[in-house]
């Protein structure tokens, strides 16, 4: 018979053993827990994809077609960083179309100017990109207006002048070096990958480590996070949407250089593709607006997309395909991140 002794350690048992379960976190839990910090479930898709694609159309593990794709996420993802950092300050930039078109304007029309060199003509575009970004950040800020309409705008703006600034026309062919940076038959040093995907690969390492380890970088986050306790920080939130908007719009502008020697043409609609694919690469990726987010996970967003996108053009889907894809892309994650931050709010 049991004693009462013997009762209460058997009880006491049962309780410490109840309250170890309750600590002890499930597979479940522990997964959702490692996406939160890394984008998982974005990666195994990109494997799975990349996999269906090479089992399932010939010819997609040649060297050409790796490299082809190795450049279309490298192009992407030099368009969606300044989307990225955009998104992390509860922004949006749809002016990142017209400063593609700026740049590749700049490097196409103006780069053989007597008396000129191409890096004049590209600092004078990047420092007029970044002066009207600075701008759109500072009415944002200033006086409460959505940003979809100011960027919307200076798109707008930024596409006519360059209209004008060229004489109406986008003719013209880029330098044999801009070509060379974004062909999938380039090298670099010796090595058979494209420049643009090394310099995508630093620009990765670079803008993770300014983002998460700078004081600038924490102070992006902070406004994003909660614009009212960056004020109370003493953090001029201002200063973060205009110094944002304007890396944006010159990041954008650097980006439709590369874009013009891939190309080959430029018009006004070359950088409408990019706008909506950097939109949804960073939400795919999981950066939602405010954060939390970040560059990395805009990477992993760029991938999958990318590989996705390079599959249904090998099975036959048309770029009207390709869209309706972005747009539900768009949707469906940000109606997951969007209600995981919003229960996160409430707590």
């Amino acid at each position: 018979m049991m004693t009462t002794q013997q009762g209460s350690l058997a009880t006491a048992g049962v309780d410490a053993a109840t309250r170890t379960a309750r600590v002890t976190p499930s597979a479940a839990q522990r997964l959702l827990s490692l996406q939160r910090r890394f984008p998982l479930v974005q990666i195994l898709l990109t494997v799975a994809v990349f996999g269906w694609g090479a089992a399932s159309m010939p010819g997609f593990l040649e060297p050409t077609s790796i490299r082809s794709i190795l450049v279309l996420c490298a192009l992407t993802g030099l368009a969606s960083i300044g989307q990225t950092l955009v998104v992390l300050i509860r922004g949006i930039d749809l002016s990142l179309a017209g400063f593609i078109v700026v740049g590749a304007v700049a490097v196409t029309r103006f780069s053989d100017v007597p008396g000129v060199p191409v890096l004049v003509t590209l600092t004078i575009a990047v420092a007029c990109g970044a002066t009207m970004g600075g701008l759109v950040g500072y009415a944002c800020h200033r006086f409460g207006i959505h940003p979809i309409i100011v960027t919307l705008a200076a798109g707008s703006i930024a596409v006519g002048a360059s209209a004008v600034l060229s004489g109406g026309g986008y003719g013209g062919g880029a330098p044999g070096w801009v070509t060379r940076l974004s062909s999938p038959m380039s090298s670099t040093l010796g090595i058979p990958v494209p420049p643009v995907v090394i310099v995508w690969a630093v620009a990765i390492a670079v803008v993770s480590v300014l983002l998460h380890r700078t004081l600038p970088g924490r102070r992006l986050l902070a406004t994003g996070a909660s614009p009212v306790a960056a004020d109370l920080a003493h953090i001029s939130t201002r200063k973060v949407w205009i110094t944002v908007y304007a890396i944006s719009a010159a990041l954008a502008v650097l980006a439709g250089v590369v874009l013009a020697g891939f190309a080959g043409n430029v018009d006004s609609r070359l950088g409408n593709p990019y706008l909506f694919q950097s939109i949804a690469a960073v939400v795919l990726g999981g950066t939602a607006f405010g954060g939390p987010g970040s560059y990395t996970r805009t990477t992993a967003g760029v991938l999958l997309l990318t590989v996705v996108s390079t599959v249904l053009v090998g099975l036959g889907f048309g770029e009207a395909d390709q869209q309706i894809l972005n747009g539900v892309v768009i949707v469906a994650a940000m109606a997951v991140y969007g209600r995981e931050r919003r229960l996160r709010d409430q707590v």
